[in-house]
Formats: structure tokens, sequence, C-alpha cells
């Protein structure tokens, strides 16, 4: 058994022995997911994580993208693409993350398609190869803006949060103009969510922005001036 296969092996193993079948049912609910959960809350598939990716070490970028999308791919349960998506961002693999990474969380993002996957794979995954590989992404990102999956362009819309003054003012303007028409919550939410956090930045970018932009939804403004 290769090291990839080995890992996913142990990961559903350890999972199912943690899971609490009582709460599961609970869990699944909240997320409003079709998968089933076992029901191992945050910090318990957090401490798994550590103990199973230090045991069991991959050997190449290409290792991790098989363990990842086999978990991802193959999940009975909901955790097992918890722990697809901590796989990649486990640190010891940091030199890894490179924009041929990408193509992995763009399916993670259209095949998870909700917001407890995408959110996570925006801000942590896709804005540091953003931050990164600012040529490379850029363009992805302006074209993401556009496109036809939601979650994609919410991806867009969210993925500079972390970025404070090195937020791209352009690229945050392109994505947001290009969703302004879109009633989805996620997208609205997500566009005032951006406007909000770059706010604890440039309070007076945000104020110009949305005094600007009178198409903004009622719930994007309320979130972008929460804190102005």
């Amino acid at each position: 058994m290769d090291e990839s296969r080995a890992l996913v092996v142990a990961v559903r193993s350890r999972l199912a022995a943690a899971g609490d079948a009582r709460k599961a049912p609970e869990m699944q609910r909240y997320m409003k997911s079709e998968l089933p959960f076992r029901g191992v809350a945050s910090p318990e598939r957090k401490a798994l994580a550590k103990e199973l990716f230090a045991a069991h070490p991959l050997p190449s970028a290409a290792a991790l993208r098989t363990a990842a999308l086999a978990l991802w791919r193959e999940a009975g349960y909901r955790e097992e693409r918890y722990l697809a998506i901590d796989l990649t961002g486990h640190r010891a693999y940091r030199a890894w993350q490179t924009p041929a990474l990408l193509p992995l969380y763009e399916e993670m993002i259209v095949t998870g398609a909700w917001w407890d996957y995408v959110d996570e794979i925006a801000n942590r995954r896709v804005g540091p190869l953003l931050r990164d590989f600012t040529a490379e992404l850029t363009p992805v990102m302006y074209a993401w803006a556009r496109d036809e999956d939601l979650w994609k362009r919410r991806t867009s819309i969210i993925c500079q949060l972390s970025f404070k003054e090195a937020t791209d003012t352009a690229l945050l303007t392109a994505a947001i103009e290009a969703n302004t028409g879109d009633r989805d919550f996620f997208i609205r939410k997500g566009i005032g969510w951006a406007l909000r956090q770059f706010a604890r930045t440039e309070p007076g970018w945000v104020r110009a922005f949305v005094d600007q932009h009178p198409d903004l939804s009622p719930l994007s403004v309320r979130e972008a001036v929460k804190h102005l």
C-alpha cells in the first residue's frame, strides 16, 4: 500500500472510531449536508489530523494531490472532506503550495458547493496562492469573478480577506462589480464580508466604494459598514 492510500485508510478508520453517533445527525442538519457526519467535532478533528499527518508523511506534491482527491471524491462522511482540506494546508507541505494545486482547489470549490468548504479554501488556500503567485493567480481570479459557478465567484470576492494593506483594490472592485446584480445570499454576504474586512484597514476607501455603488444589495451594505 502506497503512502497516499495508507493515509486515506488511516483517516477513515480513525474518524469511524472517534465518531459520536449522537452528535452526527444534528451536525448534518446544521450544515444542510447530503453527506452524513461521523460526529467528530472540529477540535477533535484537528487533533486527529495532526496525529495522522505526522504518522503518514507524504513524499511528493503528487502524493498529496492523490491522497486529498481520494479523501474528497470517495468521501462517505463530511469529515473526510474536511480532512482532505486540512491535509492540503498541512505545514509540512508548505513548499508544495504552488499554482499546480489550483485545479485541486477548484474541484473542491465546485463540487463542494457550500460555505464550510469554500470559505476555508478561498481564504487559506487560494488567497495565499494569490499572494505568493500574484502574476499567475490574478488573471484567474478576474475570470472566476465572472464564472457561471457562484462558489468560484464567491472565492474571487473573499480570497483577499487577510491581505490588509496588500489588498488589490482593482481586483476587489472588479469581483464585486461583476456580482452586484446577483441576488444569491452567499454572493451578497460575501461582498459585504470582503468590504467589512477591508474597512478595518481602509475605512475611507470602503465608505467611498459603498457611496459610489448604490446598486449594492442592502445586505452587502449592512455588512460593509457594520464597523464604520
